[in-house]
């Protein structure tokens, strides 16, 4: 069973405003609410896939009830912890350029965290637990580290999609999966990525820190996958971007619903680069036949240089 984590979910409030104009009075062309947070956002994605999780995470308020209820209409289950205060909105204006602004969410308190732990203390082995986004700050910002800590060494496969230092702290505990795209890598070692070999290096170094997979994603220039004796490029198909809110968000989703399924890492791998993308064409989070359509042109290349080494 796949299990996600967020934290801080949101109501993503998306608006279309044509003409944008400062200091004036604007209208909306369109508008839309979505239950948000990257893994609400892996679980919206899984189901669509055909493959069962369930959503954990705090929530509060109107807001917290618009999450939940928007998530058991499309039949995902959850299992969330009320807190104080609303769940955040997060505001995704569409322009000529995008621009977003997110809310900062409740305070969570630590008998609640405490729930949130004895929860994912009853995980079993072979269960994947994805920690998907920012830790809040009114939460240790070593949290990742211990859940990953403690989890790994009773048998459950943890994948974590975050950055900076709550990505770095978890990749000596042994993750199953982790895919900094391009940039968090560079910050994470302090280099500027501007090649497949620089993602390869410094991938590979994320193995030999601790990391089981990586898959480090690059935009428009693809994707690379590397783990113990492996070590994949995709390339991504060709399509108009309109959406770049939760692509990164839906290859996780793609790579761990896809691995679940058939436990071929290169497959997982090419099915997440599609669903990836898939988002990324479309308004919304990728639909199964936008998938499978652009399935056909991710192609997944064995990267030599990296296998000999």
């Amino acid at each position: 069973m796949i299990y996600t984590v967020t934290l801080n979910p949101s109501v993503d409030y998306v608006v279309q405003v044509n003409n944008f104009a400062l200091h004036s009075l604007n209208r909306m062309e369109k508008e839309v609410k979505y239950p948000g947070g990257k893994g609400i956002n892996v679980s919206r994605v899984l189901k669509r896939i055909d493959v069962s999780s369930k959503a954990l995470g705090f929530i509060g308020g109107f807001t917290g009830r618009f999450i939940q209820e928007k998530l058991e209409e499309e039949g995902i289950a959850t299992d969330f912890i009320e807190v104080d205060g609303d769940s955040r909105i997060n505001i995704k204006l569409k322009t000529e350029q995008e621009t977003e602004i997110n809310g900062r969410g409740p305070v969570i308190l630590s008998e609640q965290l405490e729930r949130l732990i004895q929860q994912i203390g009853n995980l079993q082995e072979g269960d994947v637990l994805l920690l998907a986004g920012s830790i809040p700050p009114s939460l240790p910002e070593s949290l990742y580290k211990e859940i990953t800590k403690e989890c790994s060494a009773r048998g459950v496969k943890v994948a974590v999609d975050a950055s900076g230092k709550a990505l770095i702290d978890v990749v000596k505990h042994r993750p199953f999966f982790i895919k900094p795209n391009h940039h968090e890598l560079g910050e994470l070692f302090d280099v500027e990525i501007q090649s497949i070999q620089d993602a390869a290096l410094y991938g590979k170094k994320l193995l030999e820190m601790g990391a089981e997979h990586v898959v480090v994603s690059m935009a428009g220039d693809g994707a690379l996958f590397l783990a113990k004796g492996h070590a994949y490029f995709a390339n991504v198909p060709k399509g108009q971007v309109v959406n770049s809110v939760g692509a990164g968000d839906s290859l996780v989703a793609g790579f761990l619903g896809t691995y679940e399924k058939t436990r071929d890492l290169k497959e997982a791998f090419r099915f997440g680069v599609a669903t990836g993308s898939a988002t990324a064409f479309s308004s919304d989070l990728a639909e199964k036949e936008k998938i499978e359509e652009l399935l056909l042109q991710v192609e997944v290349q064995s990267l030599s240089y990296i296998n000999g080494q």
